[in-house]
């Protein structure tokens, strides 16, 4: 009897032997996760145009500070301050009264010296008939020809007074010297101008459209230019010509894309030393007036067009203190870094000058699950193509 629980606790010992034994038995195997998945897509292959970018400013092609050129009284302003006027629009008068009675003076001596020549030239017409009859002196005949020259110089001496009042009366109106923008009125109604050394300066009027853009090219791209040029055959002298005829695309810093366009109106002939820069300026088309002088603005030059750029997607380049890098799926599905060359951008995409290849799987997505050296599970996108105008 006392044997039994001796007995019972051999079989417990057993069965948990047992059950050790066999558990030990069963092989725990590790089962690593899937390789992540990121979103590839191969370079779109399309035709780029290539600009040079620079920043210029507005200028107007023409800008007249309107002066008082007669004193006088002010006695009308007849436009509004910031309004647009025509060429010809009176614009300021100043009172005329002065003037138009000295124009009438003028006028009076002129018809005086006109009857005294009137009567000086017959007389010196009959002294010198006299005088080859033997009927009259030599003196009497010099003497009447000096009367008849002396009212000819009178006459015109007149003539010109009268021009000048005439002139004079016509400055008493301003008026706009070409179609424009005229600024707020200095003066006021009733004040004097005119007077002193310093012609008074009453507003000035500003031709907004056509309106100039000034911007510089370094000289590289000039350089770069003429050599493309010479490539396709062109002289240095034809080039000149056709640099008039380039398109310019420009933009004021809060306006997406290029919408305002022009062509070159001057290209300067000589370098700039102190910046190794190109003076440049275009004309733009400006209907609404939305550039305006001092207009800060983007400019782009196209300077011709890549066939087969390839292009990829802005957000899957990367960058450290190396430079710019992509990362590329290759064929094991291992993600590589590559080092790449950027050029410009063409909306949402950007030109690869070097380092990629057509058929390269380019990370576009998941990035942050694309680890250099790691496998991914990669899935296939296609990249959609942009209009083929290149901006930086």
């Amino acid at each position: 009897m006392h044997d039994l629980p001796k007995l019972r606790l051999c079989r417990w010992a057993t069965v948990a032997a047992v059950l050790l034994l066999w558990g030990c038995g069963k092989s725990n195997t590790y089962v690593p996760a899937p390789p992540p998945k990121v979103a590839v897509a191969m370079p779109v292959k399309q035709s780029v145009t290539n600009y040079l970018n620079a920043t210029g400013y507005v200028a107007a092609i023409q800008s007249v500070d309107l002066v008082a050129r007669v004193q006088g009284f002010l006695e009308g302003i007849d436009y509004q301050d910031g309004g647009f006027v025509k060429a010809g629009t009176v614009l300021f008068r100043i009172e005329p009264e002065p003037y138009q009675q000295k124009l009438a003076l003028a006028e009076a001596t002129q018809a005086s010296a006109q009857a005294t020549l009137a009567q000086a030239a017959p007389e010196f017409q009959r002294q010198a008939a006299l005088n080859s009859r033997g009927n009259a002196s030599q003196a009497a005949v010099d003497q009447a020809r000096a009367a008849r020259d002396t009212a000819q110089a009178s006459l015109q001496q007149d003539a010109a007074n009268v021009r000048l009042a005439q002139i004079n009366l016509g400055y008493t109106e301003v008026k706009a010297p070409f179609d424009g923008i005229v600024t707020a009125h200095l003066v006021s109604i009733g004040e004097f101008v005119g007077a002193g050394t310093t012609p008074t300066q009453l507003a000035t009027i500003v031709q907004l459209d056509p309106i100039y853009i000034n911007f510089t090219l370094a000289d590289q791209d000039v350089q770069r230019l003429r050599e493309d040029a010479a490539r396709r055959g062109i002289t240095t002298a034809e080039l000149r010509q056709q640099l008039k005829t380039i398109p310019i695309d420009a933009a004021l810093p809060t306006e997406t894309g290029f919408p305002h366009h022009g062509t070159v109106d001057y290209f300067s002939p000589v370098v700039d030393q102190s910046t190794g820069t190109h003076a440049v300026r275009g004309i733009f088309n400006n209907p609404e007036r939305m550039l305006l002088p001092g207009n800060f603005v983007r400019v782009r030059v196209p300077t011709g067009t890549t066939a087969d750029a390839l292009l990829v997607p802005d957000v899957a380049i990367g960058s450290d203190l190396a430079g710019r890098y992509l990362l590329v799926v290759k064929s094991d599905n291992v993600v590589e870094q590559r080092r790449v060359e950027v050029g410009a951008q063409v909306g949402s995409l950007r030109v690869i000058t070097g380092g990629i290849k057509p058929d390269d799987r380019v990370v576009v997505a998941g990035l942050l699950r694309a680890i250099p050296g790691e496998k991914v599970a990669p899935e296939l996108q296609v990249a959609s193509a942009s209009p083929g105008a290149a901006t930086k």
